[in-house]
């Protein structure tokens, strides 16, 4: 019992913290024999062309103050695409996008999922590069100059950008979702600088259209999808902090817990389908990062939670050493922290020192609900859009 409670810690802690603490420890070795990271210098004329695409379904509500910060993007003039696709919008959101001529709309009354949106705008697309944004998200005005100048080392195949939340002086327990995002930023820069991003996230990524894959209809996470087959395919995915997408926190704990359980399912979707990574012979960098950045935290790491708590019980009413109660009141002290995080925020109480707690076991508990709901075949691949503040 003992070696399998510290094997669960271990993985558990890995997963979390200690890839971290080990990729950070590789990336100073590498920076020592290697030197920084050179950043690319490229010139307006040696720019890609680039299609700014967005897919917005009912976004009326956030669509005009999209369309002005989409304007205010700096890009080489006759280089830049800029694409809206409101396909099964029933309000007035094309309506909307129509008034600008800038601007490229593409509607259609069905509503077939995003994915099938994106994939019939890229049809149409001609340029070198595509970037994809959100409707509700707001990129800084060089996100795009930021991007396209790495494409200028042909071992490039993506470039994502960083997400950010904005969190407000009176932010609840959803501001664990800024902190998170915060860490997971920080990880994805060491990742390509090591290799490669394992995975983008949709509110800003882009890709060489030559690369361009079309996933399946039935997948959840289309943006992960799309960016690791490019790795796959051998090329690099890289990771500029400079180029971000900011967007405000969830609405509640309730909206974040339903967003982070369909990613949850879209993670085992994801980890099915790309199988092929899970093979270190093949490419053993790549898989490395994916095993330990992704695949631990979407499949094991919760159920070793729970694993280790008992196990360390059993130990403890066998009468284990001091160690193990002392491991034992800390891992109780965690989860009762979490507890009284998650009663406070019913109450609308804020206790900021509870938010990272309570965030971290409303997420794996998130991942256990989305293993479930992927088994029993009942989420679907169609996009729910989460309620933001």
């Amino acid at each position: 019992m003992e070696v399998l409670l510290w094997l669960s810690l271990f993985v558990v802690f890995y997963a979390f913290f200690g890839y971290g603490i080990l990729l950070f420890i590789i990336i100073k070795i590498k920076r020592k024999l290697r030197g920084l990271p050179v950043i690319p210098v490229v010139a307006d004329a040696d720019l890609p062309t680039c299609t700014l695409v967005i897919a917005a379904y009912n976004e009326e509500g956030f669509i005009i103050e999209k369309i002005k910060n989409t304007l205010e993007l700096e890009y080489p003039a006759g280089k830049l695409d800029l694409l809206f696709i409101t396909d099964g919008s029933s309000d007035r959101t094309p309506e909307l996008v129509a008034a600008y001529p800038q601007i490229r709309l593409m509607h259609s009354p069905d509503r077939r999922g995003k994915i099938a949106a994106v994939h019939r705008a890229m049809d149409t697309v001609t340029t070198e590069v595509v970037v994809f944004t959100d409707a509700n998200t707001y990129l800084n005005p060089d996100a795009l100059l930021k991007i396209c100048r790495h494409y200028a080392d042909a071992r490039v195949g993506a470039v994502a950008g960083e997400k950010r939340i904005h969190i407000d002086a009176s932010a609840d327990a959803t501001a664990g979702e800024g902190f998170y995002w915060k860490y997971e930023s920080k990880l994805k820069a060491w990742d390509a600088e090591l290799y490669s991003v394992v995975g983008a996230a949709g509110e800003l990524f882009s890709i060489r259209k030559a690369l361009y894959r079309p996933v399946s209809p039935n997948a959840i996470l289309d943006d992960f999808m799309i960016s690791l087959l490019v790795a796959q395919d051998g090329y690099r995915v890289l990771y500029e902090p400079e180029a971000y997408a900011t967007e405000t926190s969830s609405a509640n704990v309730k909206e974040e817990l339903k967003r982070k359980i369909r990613i949850a399912a879209g993670g085992i979707q994801s980890i099915v389908w790309l199988k092929s990574l899970l093979n270190p012979f093949k490419q053993p960098l790549l898989s490395f990062q994916y095993i330990s950045h992704r695949v631990l935290r979407w499949t094991v790491t919760p159920f070793l939670m729970i694993l280790a708590l008992l196990l360390n019980i059993a130990i403890v009413a066998a009468g284990g050493s001091m160690l193990y109660h002392v491991l034992l009141i800390g891992q109780v002290a965690f989860y009762l922290a979490s507890l009284a995080g998650w009663l406070l925020e019913r109450q609308e109480i804020k206790v900021k020192a509870l938010f990272i707690p309570y965030y971290f076991c409303m997420m794996n508990y998130a991942v256990i609900r989305g293993i479930f709901r992927y088994w029993a075949g009942t989420q679907s691949a169609a996009w729910e859009k989460s309620e933001r503040k």
